[in-house]
């Protein structure tokens, strides 16, 4: 479970981003803090894995809250949600070192789908080899939720279709054989199919090494693909 705290000096807001948390698979939300001091304190009573930290906190700016706490030693992570939306704070908010940064008001779907992003990412960066340049840039992408318009185009062709329900419905990341099998097309077909719903953000790609060292392109279905 990933130890979640939640930070904003709205009670009625922090209380809202808590309860979405707790729904997410994967997620534990352990507490709610509303100034920088509490959350500071809470940080170091319940070491929390990862904050939904407010940028506008009564007592000290939440980004200036998170080079603190890492100057401390502390190893959390930090999603910004704030209603600023100016250049300096986002860049801020980088420096910082936050994995993401959300602009209110969005919805459930989207919050859900950060923190599904980040869930995988942080998996990802506990098990994933570096072979090079490739997996750094696939390590790095994961941490955040596919946007812009591919996800939204939903009309398929009806086997590719096919393909990302077969990719859906498993348990685990399937290669174009594993589809091969499933939907009963030729290995280069599936192998198509999935090249292109990871070109359009329904998939997401996932190298997977075995004895051989060499890799093995698998899929994953992307929250909202």
């Amino acid at each position: 479970m990933i130890r979640t705290l939640v930070v904003d000096d709205d009670y009625r807001v922090a209380r809202l981003h808590a309860a979405q948390v707790a729904r997410v698979p994967g997620y534990e939300c352990v507490g709610e803090a509303h100034s920088a001091a509490e959350a500071s304190e809470a940080v170091d009573r319940l070491a929390p894995d990862l904050l939904l930290l407010d940028v506008y906190l009564p007592d000290e700016d939440g980004i200036a809250l998170l080079r603190t706490l890492r100057e401390e030693g502390h190893d959390v992570d930090a999603i910004i949600i704030t209603a600023a939306r100016d250049v300096a704070t986002v860049r801020a908010a980088m420096r910082g070192g936050a994995v993401y940064y959300l602009v209110k008001p969005f919805g459930f779907e989207q919050l859900t789908a950060q923190l599904l992003a980040y869930r995988r990412w942080r998996a990802e960066a506990e098990s994933r080899h570096i072979g090079g340049q490739t997996d750094v840039d696939a390590l790095f992408a994961s941490r955040h939720a596919p946007t812009g318009p591919g996800p939204t185009s939903r009309t398929l062709p009806p086997t590719m279709q096919k393909v990302l329900e077969a990719v859906r419905a498993a348990e685990r990341p399937l290669g174009a054989q594993d589809v091969s099998d499933l939907v009963g097309i030729s290995r280069p077909t599936a192998q198509r199919y999935l090249s292109e719903l990871e070109r359009k953000g329904r998939l997401e790609l996932k190298l997977e090494y075995g004895t051989t060292g060499r890799p093995v392109n698998t899929y994953l279905a992307r929250p909202g693909g």
